[in-house]
């Protein structure tokens, strides 16, 4: 790209700099002149205005002009703003059939073959609680086991202990203790864990051993409640134990080749600016269409953040049941957040609004991009097992250790995260690939990033060739290549399941 100034879409009323741009500058190609200093990753009005209009960025709506606006004129909190508009969601009118490639074409990685058919990206033992009283004697369990004690086991990743505030003080049923089940079993069943201790307190609303029976997984998951084992003592003294015995099991396990279409990958966006939608999304949207071609699936999510873009998502759903399904998840939030007097439009962050973003509407056109172009296939609850192959949509909160948490229960074994602000997330036991949207931000954080898009925006890259990358990449991290996050070990404090009902 060797304007500065970048125009997405031909009916758009609005250009990206890609650059400080000084008042004064003129752009004979766009013939406009900036009124005033315009930060990078920040709009340039390229026609007028009025007061009320609508503003098109990508070719759609990102907002309405809440005064006259002259050409030139930076664009941004001060006079655009979301509000509501009709969307055409032409069910189906985008949806093809997916090219899927024959056997002997599609891409391979060195994974885990579990016993239920799944496969594991890593080999990890999980100590997993199921309420927030257990926290202090599972991570006495979990210091047990030092590098020194694991380099008896070199065939396993590690330990992983996970810990949070939830697991008791809601109601015994209804969909909040329901949700909370949801992401326990699929945290407890995942095919990155070998096996998994399950501890509990005793008293707690979500009962260890009523977890395994859901399951269906009882050789691999063991359950405990402190109460029951006579106090912390002994109930850390009898963990350890049951460790080593879970470690002997895992350390038996190998990378074995397996086709790509055991791959599940969760996509998530955080930290987001103005070049995300731009550079990183679309890019990983290319690696998602790739997945999908070679039979694998891809888990799109945080519902906030496709608002006002669903339509487009709506255009390539595979049957109405599907559309109408995404369509009645983003009329709940609606409800949801009036509920709590709050607005859908409170995102984006501060963050994103200094890179750039201004409302929802713009961040959501970027966000749906991750994507990619092929059918969505299904639409999901929160940590609801996905069973669909190709594009699915979990419905979820936009903050990402939330939504993250709820698509690893639902079994996604990678999870692909653009950032343009900076993201120092992990998500155990699934590796986090942390993909960048702009250069500066990559070599800001080199410790974090694992991709740099903003080749792109340089032009020495095209979308195409860096979601080819990202392909690649994604193959290399499933066969046990760490990411940035995993070399600093992160990944167990964000577990952070949706609080979706009161606290009693």
């Amino acid at each position: 790209m060797t304007s500065p100034l970048l125009k997405l879409g031909s009916k758009d009323d609005v250009a990206v700099a890609l650059r400080n741009l000084d008042a004064g500058e003129f752009f004979a190609n766009l013939g406009v002149a900036v009124a005033s200093d315009i930060p990078a990753g920040h709009k340039l009005a390229l026609r007028p205005l009025a007061p009320g209009e609508p503003v098109r960025k990508f070719g759609q709506i990102i907002g309405f002009a809440t005064r006259s606006i002259a050409p030139g004129e930076h664009i941004h909190l001060h006079n655009l703003a979301a509000g509501d508009f009709r969307r055409d969601y032409a069910v189906g009118q985008d949806a093809s059939p997916t090219a899927l490639l024959p056997p002997e074409q599609t891409a391979s990685f060195l994974g885990y073959l579990r016993p239920d058919g799944r496969a594991g990206t890593r080999n990890y033992v999980g100590i997993l609680t199921t309420v927030n009283c257990s926290a202090s004697v599972a991570r006495r369990i979990g210091a047990h086991f030092t590098p020194e004690v694991m380099q008896g086991y070199p065939n396993v990743d590690g330990i992983v202990v996970i810990t949070h505030g939830t697991g008791c003080g809601i109601a015994e049923e209804g969909e909040p203790a329901d949700l909370l089940r949801r992401v326990f079993t699929g945290y407890a069943t995942h095919p990155n864990f070998a096996a998994v201790l399950l501890l509990g307190l005793g008293c707690e609303t979500i009962q260890a051993e009523k977890l395994v029976a859901l399951t269906g997984h009882s050789d691999t998951i063991r359950s405990a409640n402190i109460q029951q084992e006579g106090g912390s003592t002994q109930a850390i003294k009898d963990g350890i134990a049951t460790v080593y015995e879970m470690l002997q099991r895992a350390n038996q396990c190998r990378r074995t080749p397996l086709p790509a279409s055991h791959l599940t990958l969760g996509l998530q966006c955080g930290g987001s600016d103005a070049y995300s939608g731009i550079s990183a999304n679309p890019a990983l949207g290319i690696a998602v269409d790739q997945l999908v071609c070679h039979g694998g699936t891809a888990i799109l999510s945080e519902t906030p953040e496709i608002y006002g873009a669903e339509h487009l998502l709506t255009r390539r759903s595979s049957s109405r049941e599907i559309a109408e399904r995404l369509i009645e998840r983003v009329r709940w939030w609606e409800q949801y957040t009036a509920l709590h007097r709050a607005s859908i439009d409170n995102n984006p962050q501060p963050g994103n609004k200094a890179g750039g973003l201004t409302t929802i509407l713009e961040k959501s056109l970027g966000a749906v991009a991750k994507g990619g172009s092929t059918n969505l296939n299904a639409v999901y609850l929160y940590a609801e097992p996905v069973r669909e192959r190709g594009l699915v949509f979990m419905d979820s909160p936009g903050y990402d250790p939330v939504s993250a948490t709820g698509q690893v229960a639902s079994g996604a074994n990678l999870i692909c995260f653009t950032t343009g602000r900076g993201s120092v997330f992990g998500s155990k036991p699934t590796p986090s690939l942390k993909i960048s949207s702009n250069t500066a931000l990559f070599r800001r954080m080199p410790d974090d990033m694992d991709l740099n898009c903003g080749t792109i925006l340089e032009g020495s890259e095209t979308v195409k060739k860096a979601g080819d990358a990202i392909f690649r990449e994604l193959l290399a991290v499933a066969s046990g290549k760490p990411t940035r996050s995993e070399l600093h070990g992160f990944g167990e404090e964000e577990f952070q399941p949706w609080n979706l009902g009161a606290t009693l």
